[in-house]
């Protein structure tokens, strides 16, 4: 079972209550959207991707829009809160995970079963055909921006992984419960946690292990941290993705100008998908280089063999999701084969 560790406290809730205006800014004709999100602004995704978009969109608004990044939870709150705080407009645009909402998004889930994604080009670019068919009432209560995919590896601070065996006994940080139920039945004790409490938790020995991007490990000095790198053989198996969710508050979206909409729509959504998965290929290459500039980091590839291995303990967590998807009244078959497919279909096109 997924351990959740204590995540926020009723100060920090107070702290988001007072900290933020319930709508946009606005001053001599300039709107401002709060862009609140839990990442560093050191981040690589804020560097090259989330920044360089604010600017865009303050550009081509003809600066009536000024779109303004607050980094690292800085209007308060916790990272759990970043899908309620813009739902009720305490802040206007968030990126955040959907896994950090229990329950709230569901049939995203497909998405982030294993051994469902490739790499992160392929995969964002199928989930926009899978939310335009099956995640319309799941966002219902957010404007869409984005949704898209990360990369990512094995990071072990204590021995690597190079076979199925080695998970078990293994206390390793996961994003969301399907990767949760495939590392239970790998052995391993799976501890959900949100970005920033990583370092502390490897430190102190409350996990040994992560599922993570290269691109955001040097963020959180995680070069540091871990020692063993393990990838998996083989062109793309992915175990384990995260869905990023890139939201915007309803009402203050419907209350800009329609050609104020129009900047956001025109940056939004399939117009700004296949650069966002491209972004997020581009970037594993510069956060692996710095893991790897540490004499001590050890990387390794798990044989094809023992990937047979895992997806077949895998199996068990993919049922056992699509017989809760069944449970709630949505057909789950169908969208574990839809994901599967619509991934597949865009891999294909990329090679």
């Amino acid at each position: 079972m997924l351990k959740v560790r204590t995540l926020f406290t009723v100060a920090a809730c107070a702290l988001a209550a007072t900290a933020m205006s319930p709508q946009p800014a606005s001053a001599q004709g300039v709107t401002e959207l709060r862009f609140h999100t839990f990442l560093p602004p050191v981040a690589n995704p804020i560097k090259t991707f989330y920044g360089p978009w604010a600017e865009k969109v303050n550009k081509a608004s003809g600066g009536k829009l000024k779109v303004t990044i607050y980094p690292a939870m800085q209007l308060g709150g916790a990272p759990p809160q970043l899908a309620e705080q813009v739902k009720d407009g305490v802040v206007d645009i968030v990126w955040t995970l959907p896994s950090y909402s229990t329950g709230r998004f569901p049939k995203v889930e497909a998405i982030e079963l294993p051994f469902v994604a490739t790499d992160a080009h392929a995969t964002t670019l199928a989930l926009q055909d899978f939310q335009k068919k099956h995640l319309q009432d799941e966002f219902a209560d957010y404007h869409v921006l984005l949704l898209h995919v990360h990369d990512g590896d094995l990071f072990m601070s204590k021995k690597p992984i190079r076979k199925a065996s080695d998970f078990r006994g293994l206390k390793i940080r996961i994003l969301n419960k399907a990767g949760a139920r495939s590392l239970g039945a790998l052995g391993a004790s799976p501890i959900g946690a949100p970005l920033p409490e990583i370092p502390q938790m490897l430190s102190k020995g409350v996990i040994d292990a992560t599922i993570l991007p290269y691109e955001i490990a040097p963020a959180i000095k995680l070069q540091e941290l871990v020692t063993y790198f393990s990838i998996m053989e083989g062109e793309y198996p992915r175990f384990h993705t995260g869905v990023f969710s890139f939201l915007m508050n309803k009402k203050a979206y419907a209350g800009l100008s329609a050609d104020l909409r129009k900047v956001i729509d025109d940056n939004s959504g399939a117009n700004i998908a296949d650069e966002a998965g491209k972004n997020w290929v581009a970037i594993e290459t510069p956060g692996k280089k710095v893991m790897e500039s540490k004499d001590k980091n050890k990387f390794y590839t798990i044989p094809a063999a023992e990937v047979e291995k895992i997806r077949a303990a895998s199996n068990a967590a993919i049922e056992k999701w699509i017989e809760e998807m069944d449970e709630k009244g949505y057909d789950g078959q169908l969208l574990y084969d839809d994901a599967v497919a619509m991934v597949d279909k865009y891999t294909k096109k990329m090679n």
